[in-house]
């Protein structure tokens, strides 16, 4: 048996505890109706909350699938520039500039020139460059703390939210 969904459920019920409270019905029979219509809400609740966790379950396991592409890419990127390095160093030393087969062609070539920087102290003003500050951050600890002690804080104001734990 399929169940109707959470949001239909949670309806109903809210709608038949409001329907009742303006009937004249005894305690007992509010209260066992209701205990019969919230059996099928738990169950509901209960099963979201399980599919909740599964694609928690999921997202984890993802997450360290990520991690473990991304540390065995950059082991193969290491290991690529290692070859590379080894090669180029191998053509150097025997004095081969060009190698010409079937699937690429390997040449030597020179890089363009980059700068050395050997003291940053001695380099004029006009080579340095200044990195725009940060614009200021407001610090939510700190307007926390002063909230919580009583005091006004224009633009800002404590709110309490919820949230759903699942044990």
């Amino acid at each position: 048996m399929t169940l109707p969904a959470l949001y239909t459920l949670a309806s109903e019920y809210r709608d038949a505890a409001e329907r009742m409270a303006d009937l004249d019905l005894d305690e007992q029979t509010i209260a066992d109706t209701l205990q019969g219509m919230a059996g099928e809400l738990e169950t509901k609740a209960t099963n979201v909350a399980a599919f909740a966790r599964n694609l928690e379950a999921t997202a984890a396991a993802i997450k360290d699938a990520e991690a473990e592409m991304a540390k065995r890419r950059k082991a193969i990127e290491r290991r690529s520039e290692s070859l590379r390095a080894y090669l180029l160093n191998n053509m150097l030393r025997v004095g081969i500039s060009k190698i010409e087969s079937p699937m690429f062609r390997l040449v030597v070539r020179d890089n363009p020139p980059s700068v050395v920087i050997d003291d940053a102290a001695l380099l004029p003003a006009q080579y340095l460059t200044s990195p725009e500050p940060p614009p200021p951050a407001p610090d939510k600890k700190a307007i926390g703390d002063a909230l919580k002690a009583g005091e006004v804080v224009p633009g800002a104001s404590l709110a309490r939210g919820k949230r759903l734990e699942i044990k």
